[in-house]
């Protein structure tokens, strides 16, 4: 067994959603492209993930993004999200926190003013605008995913809640999305606890009575997600607001409304006629925090179409630490672990050609 074993992290938050950057500690890991290596931590190497997101280290409301070495010569940095339902190939607030820390480590150089630059998702490729005034990073704008409705205004019967009327859009994920009004919702933070309760019973219902499937990805599991809408506001002729919320696990709602729920919200308000191309949406968090979402135009495939969009927020570096990991701690269980870390002598990341 190793020895002095450590992982080197940045953590950071965006709207609220606290991401561990994982920036060192971990040797390379098999695969030609990010998403193999997102496959492979997944089936070999979880250890990761349920480390960093449990005690004594962690908690389920925050993800962890593990910066790996792309594939694609066009990006500077690939990342892979993990997060307490296992890994999505994509996610608006991780990209956020994930440019933001890599732009204040100085693992890619900071340029004061407008800077571009690309990272590789397991989604593929995503642009970064990153927005640096003084030296500090004011904002980060990234390409959300092509987003579409598969299920427009459906019903499902929910124990305890009667007949719920729903659509399911996919944004990253798929998600359901409910008007919180109809459900005797205002979208406060002392609603959060019943939200979590009422979101997971319709998850539950939707899963129950029927699946998704994706037009190029095919199956990718159940619908995990449930985004609440609470009205929307105009605020200018270009702009909305809107009162919002995500849940994404039993007992877990995000703390921001996350970079694919706005997206979600996007592709129904095209949907539905609500907004033009140029047309932007902010949505804020039971803790009034929020993204901005930019429709951006659209595309059409066999059978669905699709919203283009980006994502904009800003994320703080809230700590860079050490984590020392015992595999002697009973509360710590390294059998899907200790094959991946690195000896303490090789932690640091010193340039993107560096195997982590």
């Amino acid at each position: 067994m190793k020895q002095d074993l450590q992982l080197q992290l940045i953590d950071t938050h965006a709207a609220g959603d606290v991401s561990r950057i994982v920036v060192g500690g971990i040797d390379p890991l098999p695969g030609a492209t990010v998403r193999d290596k997102m496959h492979y931590l997944a089936s070999d190497a979880d250890g990761l993930r349920k480390l960093l997101l449990n005690e004594p280290y962690g908690a389920p409301e925050m993800s962890v993004d593990l910066i790996v070495p792309p594939s694609d010569p066009a990006a500077s940095m690939g990342y892979i999200i993990m997060e307490v339902m296992g890994y999505p190939i994509y996610s608006g607030s991780n990209t956020i926190c994930t440019a933001t820390a890599l732009l204040e480590q100085g693992l890619i150089p900071k340029q004061e003013g407008e800077q571009q630059f690309k990272l590789e998702s397991p989604a593929g490729l995503v642009s970064i605008n990153a927005r640096v005034v003084n030296g500090v990073v004011q904002s980060i704008t990234c390409a959300g995913l092509p987003s579409y409705i598969h299920t427009y205004q459906e019903s499902v019967r929910v124990p305890g809640f009667g007949d719920v009327t729903y659509s399911v859009a996919y944004s990253g994920g798929f998600y359901a999305l409910v008007d919180a009004r109809e459900l005797g919702f205002n979208l406060t933070l002392d609603e959060e606890a019943e939200l979590a309760r009422c979101a997971h019973a319709i998850v539950e219902a939707i899963q129950a009575d029927r699946g998704f499937s994706h037009y190029t990805l095919g199956d990718v599991g159940p619908l995990p997600f449930l985004h609440f809408m609470g009205p929307v506001e105009q605020v200018a002729d270009d702009f909305y607001r809107s009162r919002s919320t995500t849940y994404v696990h039993p007992g877990v709602i995000c703390r921001s409304t996350t970079g694919t729920g706005t997206s979600a919200r996007l592709a129904l308000m095209h949907h539905e006629g609500r907004i033009k191309p140029g047309d932007r949406l902010e949505t804020v968090s039971l803790r009034h925090t929020g993204f901005i979402g930019q429709f951006t135009g659209t595309h059409n495939t066999t059978n669905y179409e699709v919203v283009d969009n980006t994502i904009t927020g800003q994320a703080f570096v809230l700590a860079h630490s050490n984590i020392i990991v015992n595999c002697g701690d009973p509360m710590v269980d390294c059998a899907g672990l200790h094959h991946i870390l690195r000896d303490a002598a090789h932690h640091v990341l010193e340039d993107k050609n560096d195997s982590l």
